[in-house]
């Protein structure tokens, strides 16, 4: 019952994000589209992350978003957990392309393993009950970060602190107005307490 089966994306250029996304990162019906005018400024507040094998995977998909029209916060390098890069779409979405990898083993891919949604928190304590409150169990959990423990299908969803998730993803944290997502999945129509909204899936 607690998946995440899609994202809805709201855009105001509809044909200019098919485009891009289709070009840059084709996730089939895991990634949807909506037009919207709602007022929106600075971070959104979350980002989502591709999770792929090995660095020359994310050097691919990075350098296919880039060429796609996305804007480079974070060029690909080594880190503590990995190799990764973060990059925005033209309509305001923060990608984050990463793998704990830190070494090639086979020929590059576009293969993506996980997709997560990882979103801010105001109050990281508040957020995880109320998701905890609604059947969805905590993985990993410690000091801002939350890790949920989803289906093997689900779309990974996580909780860090916004500050620390902005910093992360190389953007200012200030932002207001719409967060512009939907999330599709079983938790029914409920908006949790950092306002974002789920809306009930099959």
């Amino acid at each position: 019952m607690n998946t995440i089966d899609s994202i809805t994306l709201e855009v105001s250029d509809l044909p200019g994000a098919e485009a891009f996304y289709s070009r840059a990162f084709d996730l089939g019906d895991r990634l949807r589209l909506s037009r919207s005018d709602a007022a929106t400024s600075g971070f959104r507040g979350y980002t989502l992350s591709l999770i792929v094998r090995q660095p020359a995977d994310a050097r691919l998909v990075l350098d296919d978003a880039i060429a796609a029209g996305a804007t480079v916060l974070k060029p690909a390098a080594k880190s503590l957990w990995g190799f990764g890069g973060t990059v925005q779409a033209p309509d305001g979405a923060v990608w984050n392309i990463a793998t704990p990898s830190k070494k090639d083993a086979v020929p590059p891919s576009r293969t993506i393993e996980n997709f997560v949604l990882l979103l801010g928190a105001d109050d990281v304590k508040a957020s995880k009950a109320f998701y905890v409150e609604r059947g969805i169990r905590v993985g990993k959990s410690f000091g801002s970060y939350v890790d949920f423990e989803m289906p093997e299908a689900s779309i990974g969803l996580g909780l860090y602190k916004r500050a620390a998730l902005a910093k992360s993803a190389g953007v200012d944290a200030a932002g207001s107005g719409s967060h512009r997502i939907v999330i599709g999945g079983g938790l029914g129509e409920v908006t949790d307490p950092d306002g974002f909204a789920w809306a009930q899936t099959a």
